[in-house]
């Protein structure tokens, strides 16, 4: 993150939430990784060296790659193919689950499914093949490339693991599904202020407010795209002194906030923070806020992680009404009537509004429902029947199977 033009936060924390669920519901797991770098000069380092790693019990492996337009692609998919089919021969794993939609490990995948070496099951978390504004021609023509490699790829797959349907429908519309927006599994963090939350407990007069403090609180991208430009312009439409509005993250917008920071001593200069200390800055937040445009071509195939670890801390969560959030949430967000400032500006005041114990027991109710229902041991046992039944599944069914006829038998290996 250090060298880097791009944070793979988000990424890298639900690759590792994954890997606890998938152990926690009795799987083995062993691990081929390589360096989320961005493309050089985005990323000032080329070769990347290959190595073995041992983290939290689990092993894996670096692979090697160059990190140039082109031979980025090439590199990983050899070092992939030499790794990975070293490793599927010496474990006999059932399944190769491949996290995200990179093209090199989709047809590495795409080549143990013809050797029926095991069973291929992608997690799929963004659509393949986006094209960003500052792309150049021949990269746009990559990513179109890039695009059309993907879906070929998928079509050789057993199943799919999506943050959302639209995800499913739109690129693998023929393999059975598991939907799984996301995985709560907030760090560990000493004197935190994160704790498991009681929602058949009322508050009580002499309990200790939750929400003490008057600040609204960001994390992510400091980008358009995610709105953070329209949220300070709700901020500094607000008229109380006594607000303040915290900025975490990196992005385009960095200068631009801390312009913002100037000009409103109530906005604070944006900050990067690792993620333990960020999660305890959250927990004191009164409001915490994902402000993300609704009508961009993308979000009907995203689920903002942010929602999970935002709801984890116990404090009020206010969004956009993004087409990838599950009805299952409605109850413990409270949404912005419009993605304009104005919007943002109004159902934060609500918020800001509700008494104290009356924010704790919103806080505490989002909290409980995703440390419960989207914990490392409820998502790992819906991720273990899934796969135990991609993995009994006869030839040619794919299409017919369905994620409630779940069959019981165990998954020996993974």
């Amino acid at each position: 993150m250090a060298r880097d033009v791009v944070m793979p936060t988000q990424t890298h924390t639900f690759a590792w939430a994954l890997v606890k669920s998938i152990r926690a519901a009795g799987c083995p797991v062993r691990l081929l990784s390589a360096a989320p770098a961005s493309t050089f000069p985005r990323n000032r380092q080329i070769r990347f060296r290959p190595g073995r790693f041992e983290q939290d019990g689990v092993q894996g492996e670096l692979l090697s790659f160059v990190n140039l337009l082109g031979l980025k692609h090439l590199t990983r998919f050899v070092a992939a193919v030499r790794s990975g089919s070293r490793v599927l021969r010496q474990h006999g794993d059932d399944v190769l689950l491949i996290h995200g939609v990179h093209s090199p490990f989709l047809w590495f995948g795409a080549l143990v499914a013809w050797r029926r070496s095991a069973r291929v099951v992608p997690v799929l978390t963004d659509p393949p093949g986006v094209v960003l504004p500052e792309d150049g021609r021949m990269v746009r023509a990559l990513r179109r490339l890039d695009h059309a490699l993907v879906r070929m790829a998928l079509r050789r797959c057993s199943g799919v693991v999506v943050l959302t349907a639209a995800l499913a429908e739109d690129f693998a519309p023929s393999l059975p599904r598991l939907v799984m927006e996301g995985i709560c599994d907030p760090p560990s963090v000493e004197g935190s202020a994160l704790r498991s939350f009681d929602v058949a407990r009322p508050p009580e007069a002499h309990d200790e407010p939750a929400v003490v403090s008057r600040d609204i609180v960001y994390a992510g991208g400091l980008t358009r795209a995610y709105g953070v430009d329209r949220l300070v312009e709700a901020f500094r439409g607000m008229d109380d002194p006594d607000l303040r509005l915290f900025l975490f993250g990196r992005g385009e917008l960095e200068e631009w906030c801390r312009t913002q920071a100037e000009a409103d001593s109530r906005i604070a200069a944006p900050e990067l923070l690792d993620r333990a200390a960020l999660v305890r800055r959250l927990a004191r937040a009164s409001v915490l806020v994902n402000p993300r445009p609704v009508d961009q071509s993308f979000v009907r195939y995203s689920f903002p992680s942010k929602l999970i670890e935002y709801l984890s801390t116990g404090v009020p969560v206010v969004t956009t009404r993004l087409p990838g959030i599950p009805s299952a949430y409605d109850p413990y967000l409270r949404f912005a009537d419009s993605d304009t400032a104005k919007g943002l500006r109004d159902a934060l005041l609500r918020v800001l509004a509700m008494a104290p114990e009356e924010r704790a027991a919103l806080g505490g109710a989002g909290a409980a429902f995703v440390q419960e229902t989207r914990g490392p041991k409820a998502q790992g046992g819906r991720i273990r029947s899934f796969l135990a039944q991609v993995v009994t599944a006869a030839p040619g069914r794919g299409a017919a199977l369905e994620e409630r006829d779940l069959p019981q038998q165990s998954l020996g290996r993974r």
